[in-house]
């Protein structure tokens, strides 16, 4: 159970090898590894560095007369158990992202609400880019592969991570998805987390940068509805703009709501299926794959 949103990620999320058939479950920093290929299910145990173990005592009992007590125990207990969850999170995503710059790779993790356009974005810059570097993908999702499934369509080396009821990928889930991809060295590696506007901005992955995707059907308010999200990102992709004469939405608006939360946010409007504006995606994403290559 995750205390910063209190989605469940009991049944363990599942990374799915596309190439290879492989399932490896995630739980906690336990992995247990299923090899479909074969017809068995080869168990292995991999612990990451710094593995730790945490004990917690659950016989402790507090007895207060106050009618406020308990639920002042129980809101105090749950900030603990969050902050804990986010700390050990960033940890994480700090090794990620010194193992990711010590290859060149240059992460980018994709954030959106659910049919803003990730997908299609993800197909067309990779067909558009992948002749020119190295580009390899890890797609989020709760169930299914059918968006692995897209991206591999275009050749690319996927990998799919389902988070079952869980609703944002976090950095341990990065990190056994870094294992099983491999992405090569100084690469572009496209992150497409799982469709939310609320929890994916509250998890550090080890990224080289956050780019939040909206669509022009969402509303120009989103960024106020929303100001965590748009806060935590670097570059604001409008997508869908094709669609312009056929919805009402202000896009003098949304850009003057977006940089009122965030001053310093990039924005490309572009379609992803009609071309319009990608030159411009494009060449931040050569700028920042650059910039990786160098630091590595």
């Amino acid at each position: 159970m995750c205390a910063t949103c209190g989605c469940s990620a009991d049944a363990g999320p599942r990374i799915i090898d596309l190439d290879s058939g492989q399932v490896t479950v995630v739980h906690g920093e336990h992995h247990h590894a299923h090899s479909n290929a074969h017809g068995h299910h080869a168990h292995v145990h991999v612990h990451g560095p710094g593995h730790e173990h945490q004990h917690h005592d659950d016989h402790q009992h507090e007895h207060s007369h106050h009618p406020d007590a308990h639920h002042t125990d129980q809101t105090s207990r749950t900030l603990r158990l969050e902050q804990d969850i986010l700390a050990k999170n960033n940890r994480l995503a700090e090794r990620n992202r010194g193992w990711l710059a010590g290859r060149g790779i240059v992460a980018c993790n994709l954030m959106s609400s659910p049919g803003a356009g990730k997908t299609t974005l993800l197909e067309r810059t990779i067909r558009d880019l992948g002749n020119e570097f190295a580009l390899s993908v890890i797609e989020g999702d709760q169930e299914t592969v059918h968006d692995a499934e897209r991206i591999r369509a275009t050749g690319c080396r996927v990998v799919q991570i389902n988070t079952g009821s869980g609703c944002h990928l976090d950095a341990e889930m990065l990190a056994q998805g870094l294992r099983t991809l491999a992405p090569p060295l100084s690469s572009l590696l496209m992150i497409e987390n799982v469709g939310n506007l609320v929890c994916p901005a509250l998890f550090d992955l080890g990224e080289h940068a956050k780019v939040v995707i909206m669509s022009v059907t969402e509303g120009e308010d989103k960024p106020l509805k929303y100001p965590h999200m748009f806060r935590a990102g670097q570059v604001l992709v409008l997508n869908k703009v094709d669609l312009l004469p056929y919805v009402q939405f202000d896009t003098e608006r949304c850009m003057t709501y977006a940089h009122q939360v965030n001053p310093h946010l990039r924005v490309f409007q572009v379609s992803a299926t009609r071309g319009d504006g990608l030159n411009a995606w494009y060449a931040w994403l050569r700028e920042q794959r650059a910039s990786g290559v160098a630091e590595g």
